[in-house]
């Protein structure tokens, strides 16, 4: 019922464009050329026939509303190619107004795509307060379960409401009464089954291994007669740190094990600003720049910037810059020794410089070169990185993104020397998180803190 509302809705607002665009570009009232009906007729069957191929009127319960709105418009946007390729070829074109089928086009696909999202937005609101929901019942063990449950609570506009789990574990066989986020909690799968019959449960989620086979197939054929939803979602926790979506690749469905977390296009807002910040910071900061090269050239001998190799976004080595903040000192090959309290190597005005972080401000070169970000997890010596990979778990999976001049694991005190391998565990535990939830925002939020309370900080020395 409600997706041939929406077709018919969508027709008429076809119908409505191109009505609009004729009293804009004329200004006369309802006296539209036989080739403008001609276009409009055929946007209207086009759009029934071709809406529903591009997914248009498929469910968007618990799905991105921005990707949604994305696939209508270019669904519009094939739908108008195709009516000006059938212009073309009937010779038609000519009769037509550009600035009339310009209109139209506009103000009928932000009539479809102003709709549908409204429409979105009044059912998430709906389904906040309870109404328009469907019922699920998870299967899996406790750990994962409760995570799933975890991401329903924090997402009641998706309409999806748990009524009991299935646990899976070998320590849960032959236990009763137990509860998991006040609910209950079944061990016996004929009597799971007789539960979601009896209270005609929407969905039922297999939250699995990819190992447990055996389990999918008995419960694909448990309900093979029941029209239930039944979804798999993988728990891949032991094999993935981030990004285990499911792709196309070459035809065939495809998880994500380990893989780039963001797409280029999601990334080209962090490219801009990363650019522009650096060329601003470089530009304000360039009187600090001086003084710290002459303050850095009267306190010992040397180089004023330190150079020295990193790895970048896939492992790609770089060289990052930095004020020197120590004598200048040579190290054993394949050896560096980090910076201790009262190091001796470090000149005063160093101290200062690293108890402030100014010497990470020639970073900013390295952003404008494309090498690093301003946010992103800190790229660590390379000699680190050959001691640290395979002491803590998903170590190199920092370096799927660029590396930045601040971080999340920065701005929550994990800054300076880590001389313990528990240090370096939690600093990647932070990373991990950041690159598993970026979003632009989180960046800005991470800019934020750091230009108020990140610079400085009591384990950099």
């Amino acid at each position: 019922m409600f997706r041939n509302t929406a077709r018919c809705l969508d027709a008429l607002f076809v119908i409505a464009g191109g009505l609009l665009a004729h009293w804009m570009r004329f200004s006369t009232p309802i006296a539209l050329s036989d080739t403008e009906r001609l276009l409009i007729a055929f946007n209207c069957v086009l759009v029934l026939l071709m809406f529903p191929g591009f997914g248009v009127y498929e469910t968007w319960r618990g799905k991105a509303l921005p990707a949604m709105l994305l696939r209508v418009a270019a669904a519009w946007l094939v739908v108008v190619a195709t009516a000006l390729l059938l212009a073309f070829t009937l010779h038609r074109m000519d009769a037509v107004s550009r600035l009339w089928f310009a209109y139209s086009t506009l103000i009928s696909g932000a009539l479809i795509v102003a709709t549908k999202c409204l429409v979105h937005v009044a059912l998430q609101s709906v389904r906040r307060r309870g109404m328009n929901f469907r019922t699920v019942a998870i299967v899996g063990a406790p750990g994962f379960s409760r995570t799933l449950l975890a991401h329903l609570n924090h997402a009641p506009q998706a309409g999806f409401r748990p009524v009991c789990v299935f646990d899976t574990s070998i320590e849960a066989a032959g236990t009763y009464g137990v509860r998991l986020n006040r609910l209950p909690v079944l061990t016996d799968l004929n009597a799971f089954a007789a539960k979601v019959r009896a209270e005609h449960v929407n969905e039922v989620w297999l939250a699995l291994p990819l190992s447990e086979e055996h389990m999918i197939y008995r419960f694909t054929r448990i309900f093979r007669h029941d029209f239930v939803n039944l979804r798999f979602i993988p728990d891949v926790r032991s094999l993935s740190l981030f990004n285990h979506a499911l792709v196309d690749v070459v035809g065939l469905p495809t998880l994500n094990l380990s893989a780039t977390p963001v797409s280029s296009p999601q990334m080209w807002p962090k490219l801009i600003f990363d650019r522009l910040f650096a060329a601003a910071a470089l530009l304000v900061l360039a009187p600090v720049f001086v003084a710290l090269a002459i303050g850095i050239k009267l306190s010992s001998p040397g180089p004023v910037f330190f150079r020295q190799t990193r790895k970048g976004v896939d492992g790609q080595p770089f060289a990052i810059y930095k004020f020197r903040s120590m004598t200048v000192h040579h190290e054993a090959h394949g050896r560096v020794t980090q910076a201790a309290r009262h190091d001796a190597r470090v000149t005063k005005l160093g101290g200062f410089m690293r108890r402030t972080s100014l010497d990470e401000l020639p970073q900013f070169l390295n952003v404008l070169l494309g090498q690093m970000s301003v946010v992103g997890p800190r790229p660590h010596a390379v000699e680190h990185d050959d001691l640290y990979k395979d002491q803590v778990y998903g170590y190199m999976n920092r370096y799927r993104i660029k590396p930045g001049i601040t971080g999340w694991a920065q701005v929550n005190g994990y800054r300076g020397a880590t001389t313990k391998v528990e240090k370096m565990e939690a600093r990647v535990k932070f990373d991990l998180f950041y690159i598993h939830n970026w979003s632009f925002w989180f960046d800005m939020k991470i800019v934020f803190i750091t230009i108020f309370k990140g610079f400085v900080g009591r384990n950099a020395f």
